[in-house]
């Protein structure tokens, strides 16, 4: 449900912003109608689909290169990153952990395996509604019926006859992680004993090394005391029981009063399973263990990082981002970064230091997150990528499910907030001189962080209290770290005030539309300093299509399946390319940008669609035609913008920008054919090259997309350049433009 401010706000742009505060769980894509035809919607919605019909004109374009006053450096950091805790995109996404509620923090999605078919049942962990006798929204069912968010054993099950799982709270691992998992072994016990999980959805086997650890104690009254035991640490297949690794630690002397054990192992795995339907268990001898009680916490499971980074990234997700070769990461959010109360917000201190240190908290789209992908594991995702960070701190204001328009800190009590924003700069960016940057020091990384952008919150056009939060937070940082370049999540889209942008400070917008509103809007940043009066910069820091065109325009956030886009189309890369050049095309405005959101675990998502998708399985991760834009852009980049004339043609439904790399003299045309025919094309260049080659991703249908089952429909290709194009004696490219197509053409020096 929209809020009160959301209602009167203008734009399609704020609906879009303000439904996507509210989202709730999805179905999985399978259970919805197929989108592989355009013949799905009806014919006459296409007439309104500026993509899909044009009065084809030859054009020519004339490219400067020796008038060198008439190029702007482009900007370096367009195609970044944004990401946050959304469709499980961190825990059960991209952090590596392969173990659903390793320490119990509370509810998980719900995973049901079938022995003989791999089947998942699950929804939100909460679910929200609008029950018309309550104002606003509420929670109105979990898994934990008595205690929303609260602990559940989901994800876990028991191996042998008659043992016992159950939650306690009598032996905590540390205050963070307060809730335990206790296993008792009946006292005729035989045979092998003890638990398994069954991954997020599944567990990915391939060769590889995987590191396992956990925390054990021992109850003393009921174990026998000076006696060791052996646990047996294992990956199976869940449909035949088959074990595809495993390794004993041997002769462990569990603790049995308060202080727990950590056990670390390896295992060496060598196959390659048949799907990812796989579990991986802790087992013992039951003989030898009979009538005993074990308590266990933080049992983990990582294969290979990227990177090999310790508590790091899923590698083939993160490969995919690297590849894309993007300038930033904005995290961690979002609205996950604002809580669904004042009390869940995004606490930087509590996501930092050893992991049993880590309390997780309930997340903004309804499942906890562990905090796993903590404060330093972000800025090491920054490092490993060599990108920038863009730190997003909490400006004050949280988004509270019950309410409709949120809570905000009051004006005089805004100094804890600056303080917390300096303290996590402070972590970030001190020496080892300072508190915080001895603690990153202590937590292993002693070389300080460099922070050149700080977003300060999330679409807090949302609130009426931004016009006090704001300035207090941007001079309150300003003065202790004066070269930040600050992002304002408000300009003008609360009807009740205007955020000015001067230099020095960006401005985050966020775009959920149709493809004609990026088509529409391919020229909207032109001039827009001197028409808004605004000296500073853009961050076009969330955008996508969203839904196809429909006669009246309006962006529908109920995800009607015969107008939502639940996979990128190529019609979504071409209209998100046309806005995408605007922003090449005015560098001094648009200084970032980044698709979102950027991923989704097919298993459970609150939003599509997304640029990534994936399930526990590798093989079945999905890079859409909208990554593929995004991957095509950032690689072609010169270093400068090139003045183009076209003394023939005009924009639409042919769109493009130049550029030229100065190091090298390579000139990049990128051109995007919105229309349904071939467009003649001319190009000159008013100083030689030696040849051209090009990139080119299209479709012969507006609508194809890359799904699960085949997931390299729509990708990147060379181009032939030698036919049809040609290049005539005088210097002049000609090259008919195929319908519904993206390309980048290099002209070699």
């Amino acid at each position: 449900m929209l809020n009160s401010v959301a209602a009167v706000l203008l734009g399609v742009a704020t609906l879009g912003n303000a439904a996507r505060s509210r989202r709730q769980f999805q179905q999985a894509p399978e259970l919805l109608p197929r989108q592989e035809a355009s013949s799905q919607y009806p014919s006459d919605w296409m007439r309104y689909i500026n993509a899909t019909h044009s009065n084809v004109t030859a054009v020519q374009l004339d490219i400067n290169t020796k008038d060198t006053a008439a190029r702007n450096a482009t900007s370096p950091y367009l195609y970044g990153l944004m990401h946050e805790d959304i469709s499980h995109s961190g825990d059960g996404g991209i952090y590596g952990e392969l173990i659903t509620n390793r320490a119990f923090q509370g509810e998980e999605p719900i995973c049901t395996f079938l022995v003989t078919l791999l089947t998942f049942f699950q929804g939100s962990n909460v679910n929200i509604g609008n029950p018309a006798e309550f104002n606003g929204s509420l929670i109105v069912s979990s898994e934990n019926p008595l205690l929303p968010f609260g602990p559940v054993l989901t994800g876990w099950n028991t191996i042998g006859d008659g043992v016992r799982m159950s939650l306690d709270r009598l032996h905590p691992l540390s205050k963070a992680l307060p809730i335990v998992m206790q296993i008792d072994i009946p006292e005729n016990a035989t045979g092998e004993v003890g638990f398994l999980n069954y991954g997020w959805w599944g567990i990915d086997v391939r060769p590889q090394q995987y590191n396992a650890s956990f925390f054990v104690l021992g109850n003393q009254p009921r174990n026998p005391l000076n006696l060791t035991t052996d646990f047996t640490l294992s990956i199976r297949s869940n449909l035949t029981g088959e074990t595809f690794a495993s390794t004993t630690i041997s002769n462990v002397a569990v603790p049995q009063v308060d202080e727990y054990l950590q056990l670390n192992a390896t295992i060496q795995n060598n196959v390659t399973a048949p799907n990812s339907n796989n579990t991986f268990a802790i087992t013992m001898d039951g003989s030898k263990v009979a009538g005993q009680t074990f308590y266990f916490d933080l049992i983990s499971l990582f294969g290979e990082t990227f990177k090999n980074r310790p508590n790091g990234l899923r590698k083939d997700v993160a490969e995919a981002f690297y590849d894309q070769k993007p300038r930033f990461l904005r995290f961690p959010g979002g609205n996950n970064l604002e809580g669904v109360s004042v009390q869940t917000r995004w606490k930087w201190w509590e996501s930092i230091g050893p992991l049993k240190d880590r309390p997780g908290r309930p997340g903004d789209w309804s499942y906890i997150n562990t905090q796993g992908l903590g404060l330093l594991e972000y800025l090491e995702w920054t490092e490993d990528m060599e990108i920038e960070p863009v730190l997003a701190i909490y400006s004050g204001f949280s988004l509270d499910i019950y309410g409709q328009v949120g809570t905000s800190f009051p004006e005089d009590r805004m100094q804890q907030i600056l303080q917390e924003a300096l303290d996590e700069l402070e972590y970030c960016t001190g020496d080892t001189s300072t508190k915080y940057g001895a603690l990153r020091a202590e937590h292993g990384h002693p070389e300080p962080f460099q922070i050149n952008f700080v977003e300060v919150g999330n679409e807090d056009w949302f609130s009426d209290t931004y016009p006090y939060r704001w300035p207090i937070l941007r001079d309150g940082l300003k003065a202790k770290y004066p070269n930040l370049t600050l992002i304002s999540t408000a300009y003008n889209e609360n009807p009740l005030y205007n955020i000015s942008i001067p230099e020095g400070i960006m401005w985050d917008t966020h775009h959920y539309e149709t493809p004609s509103f990026f088509l529409e809007n391919f020229d909207f940043y032109d001039n827009w300093q001197a028409e808004t009066n605004n000296s500073g910069g853009v961050l076009l820091g969330e955008y996508s299509v969203f839904q196809v065109d429909t006669p009246d325009g309006v962006v529908n956030f109920s995800d009607p399946t015969d107008i939502h886009i639940f996979y990128p189309r190529m019609i979504s890369a071409i209209a998100e390319g046309v806005y995408a050049l605007g922003g090449e095309r005015n560098p001094n405005t648009v200084r970032m940008s980044s698709y979102a959101p950027s991923l989704q675990n097919f298993n459970f998502y609150n939003w599509t669609p997304n640029m990534i998708a994936f399930t526990a399985n590798h093989a079945e991760t999905l890079l859409s035609v909208s990554y593929w834009q995004q991957w095509l852009f950032a690689r072609y980049r010169g270093t400068q913008t090139l003045p183009v004339v076209n003394p023939r043609g005009d924009f639409n439904p042919l769109y493009w920008a130049a550029s030229i790399d100065g190091s090298t003299d390579e000139v990049y045309l990128k051109v995007i054919n919105t229309g349904n025919q071939t467009v003649p094309l001319d190009v000159s260049i008013d100083a030689g090259y030696s040849s051209v080659n090009g990139t080119i991703i299209s479709s012969d249908d507006p609508n194809g997309f890359n799904y699960r089952n085949n997931q390299t429909a729509i990708v990147p290709r060379p181009l032939n350049i030698s036919t049809p194009a040609t290049r005539a004696s005088n210097g002049t490219f000609k090259w008919n433009v195929p319908p519904w197509s993206i390309t980048v053409l290099q002209f070699d020096a």
